[in-house]
């Protein structure tokens, strides 16, 4: 799956020690299926040079805005035209003012100038010291470009080229790559709260041994993240496991089914959707032993008492704002045999309009799936894909589903 098939992007670059973090972000573009043309800036090539980014977009990388490779002598006017999106990384504190005060005296300003502000989108990636990050000029600049149409990417934190320590940097490349895919996605969940429960939950037995299961979390992640890239405010509440929040995304991190529940009471007053990608324990301990269970030497095991843990989405299904259609609740059956009988039989018995269902243990610590989405029409099988991108189509299917207002 290459996020950016299809797409070509102008990659521009200013006068910065990030310039190096540019090379590896150009290479990504490329890895994710982008055309990329390079247009630097003069002292960006302070910093590295033209042959270095040429190798690696494959195209010309231009410098000047007299080049006479494009017709009319006009590469301001093709080269942006051409573009799905500008990306400024690095842009240094020099540059932010020069878009701000519209100034185009050299190639890179002149063609942000000179897009189409309708169709080509202009998206900062800043760098610079901390305290030229701080400074109110460089906020005042950043906020009248987010006015004038720009989106501002954001800065890192961390050591810094010139020794200190604090907000300025350049984001990572990865982190770049993941913020631009997500703002290239079409916005079906514009405006709209989502909350996702994913990955397994915990029931001590006592404090070394617990019950839980094989989801990894994978897919109720690539959904958090296909939601935040549908223009979604995503909430993830998320069990133990060992993955990265997705960009944009609220996390909640809980070990056990009643930590689950309340956290997800707590977010769900104000969601437009519920996506329970979770696999919940069923059952858990009456009681969790102070210390840990040891053998006795008769080779009987322990006596265990269980009771039932809270079914979050049945739960949030009966609420007075799930009953008046205002949160739309979505499930997912993880079986292991009979899959659809059992996925319209969950789905009815949790009162729902939605559910997808998988056969858990070919999904279970998987980067890819298979869905069978099932709703009061019948079923729909989803082949199987990578996780995200079934996660931006279950979105989809979502949005589609939800009520117009």
């Amino acid at each position: 799956m290459n996020d950016l098939q299809g797409k070509h992007l102008v990659l521009g670059l200013t006068g910065g020690i990030a310039c190096y973090k540019a090379a590896e972000l150009c290479r990504a573009f490329i890895k994710e299926g982008a055309t990329v043309q390079v247009v630097m800036t003069e002292a960006a090539e302070q910093f590295i040079t033209p042959v270095t980014m040429q190798a690696l977009s494959g195209r010309p990388v231009y410098t000047s805005q007299w080049d006479v490779r494009e017709p009319n002598n006009m590469p301001h006017i093709h080269l942006s035209r051409e573009a799905d999106a500008i990306v400024i990384a690095p842009c240094s504190a020099d540059f932010l003012a020069r878009l701000v005060h519209g100034r185009a005296d050299e190639l890179l300003s002149l063609m942000c100038l000179a897009r189409p502000i309708e169709r080509v989108p202009l998206l900062i990636a800043p760098a610079m010291n901390r305290e030229m990050w701080a400074h109110p000029a460089t906020q005042r600049n950043m906020a009248q470009l987010a006015s004038d149409g720009a989106t501002i990417l954001g800065v890192g934190s961390g050591f810094q080229a010139c020794g200190e320590t604090g907000d300025g940097r350049m984001l990572e490349p990865a982190e770049l790559l993941e913020d631009i895919v997500a703002f290239l996605q079409p916005k079906a969940l514009a405006g709209k709260r989502v909350v996702v429960t994913a990955g397994p939950t915990f029931e001590a037995l006592d404090p070394i041994r617990g019950i839980t299961n094989h989801s990894s979390g994978k897919m109720g992640f690539a959904i958090a993240r296909a939601a935040r890239e549908a223009g979604a405010d995503v909430t993830l509440v998320a069990g133990p496991v060992h993955l990265a929040t997705p960009r944009g995304v609220a996390r909640v991190d809980v070990k056990s089914a009643r930590q689950m529940m309340e956290a997800t009471l707590a977010a769900v007053p104000r969601a437009d959707v519920f996506i329970a990608t979770a696999a919940v324990a069923d059952w858990r301990p009456t009681s969790e032993s102070g210390q840990k269970i040891k053998k006795d030497g008769t080779g009987q095991a322990p006596m265990v008492a269980f009771t039932e843990n809270p079914d979050i989405l049945a739960t949030v299904a009966r609420s007075e704002r799930a009953q008046r259609r205002e949160l739309f609740c979505v499930g997912f059956a993880a079986e292991s045999h009979d899959l659809l009988a059992h996925a319209r039989a969950k789905r009815e018995r949790k009162g729902i309009p939605l559910l997808a269902g998988n056969i858990g243990p070919l999904t279970f610590g998987q980067d890819d799936n298979q869905l069978l989405l099932v709703d009061e029409q019948g079923a729909q099988e989803l082949p199987r894909a990578p996780k995200l991108q079934l996660a931006r189509t279950l979105v989809a299917e979502i949005a589609r589903r939800l009520p117009r207002t």
